[in-house]
């Protein structure tokens, strides 16, 4: 990254402190490292080693991990009490690196109590029509997504026919039918075939989806088989996921569990489940809204950029 690219990248950092200054929403810090850890069977985190915990075996050291988001610290803050709240920091995923990922990232993350997803949508429209100048977001469902672009319905569609979308735009693989999984099919069909028609020319948000895709979102009251989550695309890149938070621990506990017999079926490890939010669950979350940008990307696009590499200082290739 050049030092012009470097100061504009500082302004528009500042740009969005004062953005969330106005509105009252103060910046807090969580950790990076933690006993606990996502159960997603799309993400992995990094680990590492602590011996030095007053309760440590010196001949089993104690697994920390390196948080893919700050969510589950900022909401035991909210059920600890506090108000609306923000935080860009550094998140890790240990993922392939390209064009617009790098494992080590910057993330602008916050919390809104008494907002439902919509209200957020909208204020995300907000920030990005203030940080990028953009037009007027767009808003669509995920299932009127589906039906739009490859005419069918993600609520009720079969396997054989997700499958089918995936042969009549030449995207056939034998991994897709050996995984028997309607939601992986999802998950590829909206990235490889959807994705790249949304977002164009103003910032598209699509929300209310599946509820396997939405561990950690609120069941939309209109319709069961869908969560209240939202995803926000714009220039070909996906800039921003949000939920209207759950706030049940005995459901978001149940979920996790499924989340670790999915990544049994899938073969991965499984995770232990972080006792620590969800006794901040049982605690009292209130109702609330949240999303995670990603300040790398919105950099990106800022400042007409090609690749990740050009907005961070060291990519993963030479850090």
């Amino acid at each position: 990254m050049i030092w012009k690219v470097a100061k504009l990248r500082a302004n528009i950092l500042s740009d969005i402190r004062f953005f969330f200054q106005r509105k009252k929403v103060v910046e807090v810090e969580t950790p990076s490292l933690s006993v606990g850890t996502i159960t997603d069977p799309y993400l992995e985190a990094f680990s590492s080693k602590y011996n030095f915990f007053n309760h440590s075996d010196l001949s089993v050291s104690p697994i920390l991990y390196l948080q893919t988001s700050p969510e589950f610290h900022m909401k035991r803050l909210l059920a600890s009490g506090y108000g609306c709240i923000y935080q860009i920091c550094k998140a890790f995923r240990h993922e392939e690196f390209g064009r617009h990922h790098n494992p080590e990232f910057t993330i602008l993350e916050w919390y809104r109590l008494g907002f439902d997803q919509h209200d957020l949508i909208d204020e995300v429209g907000e920030l990005l029509t203030v940080i990028l100048n953009s037009n007027e977001p767009e808003k669509i469902s995920y299932q009127e997504l589906f039906i739009k672009y490859v005419n069918t319905d993600p609520l009720t569609a079969s396997f054989t026919e997700l499958y089918n979308v995936i042969k009549l735009h030449n995207k056939a693989e034998e991994w897709l039918v050996d995984s028997q999984d309607c939601d992986l099919l999802l998950q590829f069909i909206f990235s490889e075939i959807i994705e790249r028609n949304i977002g164009i020319n103003s910032p598209c948000f699509v929300y209310n989806f599946p509820i396997a895709q939405a561990s950690l979102a609120k069941e939309c009251p209109e319709d069961g088989r869908v969560a209240q989550r939202f995803e926000c695309y714009f220039k070909g890149i996906e800039l921003a996921n949000g939920f209207n938070e759950l706030t049940d621990a005995n459901i978001q506990l149940d979920r996790f569990e499924q989340d670790n017999k999915k990544r049994k079926r899938l073969g991965l490890a499984t995770k232990v489940i972080d006792k620590n939010f969800i006794d901040a669950l049982n605690l009292g979350l209130p109702q609330c809204s949240g999303v995670a940008l990603g300040i790398d990307r919105l950099m990106m696009i800022a400042l007409d950029k090609e690749s990740i590499e050009q907005v961070i200082s060291f990519p993963i290739e030479r850090a």
